[in-house]
């Protein structure tokens, strides 16, 4: 599948991949601090942004959907940058095609399964009543009770199409038929990527703890972890200067030379 994307600046190219009910647009800008040294493509992720739909939502798919486009864009090898979900994503590719990827950044996430809320979250929108000349602000106001967070419904709310046909930019109907595998992980056998892999983590974050350590290392042994001050699991909204300083600092290291990506 050819994912939808945004590109920005020339380079050595660097694929952002979002996390759940995001969008290429929300890494806006990470890719703009980027792109004066960089080629940054960000990219929506299937069943998300301006992207195709699909029934299929596992990682092994998602991965060959982020190659494939960068593909048709001559953009491989590239460094991989993903948050959350696409976090995932983005480590299942350098397992399953290592010579593709120069390097991996893995924001917030560990290659483990974890229970969430994402499912009670999809349900709330798919409830949302869509009535013609719907309001973003109206959509807000009903969504309040069962989502207190105000930033989370504005975070939602950038998928809603209002107006006088309001609908969803997201495939809720495929994210919540593949809720269970988004928040899981299948790892491939016989398969390690060896090349350098930065692990950031929100310090007031919960995603990545030490005792997710033994099975990185076990898939990336060449891994290096940073837990970013003032930062939860959204640590490129929360701290984006320290976001981009760290990733910055990891990706300018392309100019030392070629990696080691064997199995």
């Amino acid at each position: 599948m050819i994912l939808h994307t945004i590109e920005a600046g020339q380079g050595p190219p660097v694929a952002l991949l979002h996390g759940l009910f995001g969008s290429a647009r929300n890494l806006g800008v990470v890719q703009r601090a980027l792109a004066p040294r960089f080629r940054v493509l960000a990219l929506d992720l299937r069943n998300h942004g301006a992207s195709p739909h699909a029934a299929a939502m596992d990682y092994q798919a998602m991965a060959a959907d982020v190659l494939e486009t960068l593909d048709q864009r001559a953009a491989l090898p590239a460094a991989l940058v993903g948050h959350s979900m696409g976090g995932k994503a983005a480590m299942m590719a350098a397992l399953l095609q290592p010579a593709q990827v120069e390097r991996l950044v893995v924001a917030d996430i560990a290659p483990v399964a974890y229970e969430h809320h994402n499912a009670a979250i999809v349900a709330t929108l798919a409830g949302l009543r869509l009535a013609p000349g719907l309001t973003r602000a109206a959509a807000d106001a009903a969504l309040a009770e069962a989502v207190p967070d105000a930033g989370l419904r504005a975070f939602l709310l950038q998928n809603l199409v209002p107006g006088a046909h309001p609908g969803w930019r997201i495939g809720l109907r495929e994210i919540a038929a593949a809720m269970r595998v988004i928040e899981g992980w299948d790892t491939p056998p016989d398969v390690r990527y060896c090349g350098p892999v930065l692990f950031i983590a929100g310090a007031e974050s919960d995603y990545v703890l030490p005792e997710h350590r033994p099975a990185i290392r076990a898939l990336f042994p060449a891994a290096r972890f940073v837990t970013l001050k003032h930062a939860g699991h959204w640590l490129h909204a929360d701290n984006p200067a320290g976001f981009v300083a760290v990733l910055e600092a990891f990706l300018q290291a392309h100019a030392k030379g070629p990696s080691q990506h064997t199995r």
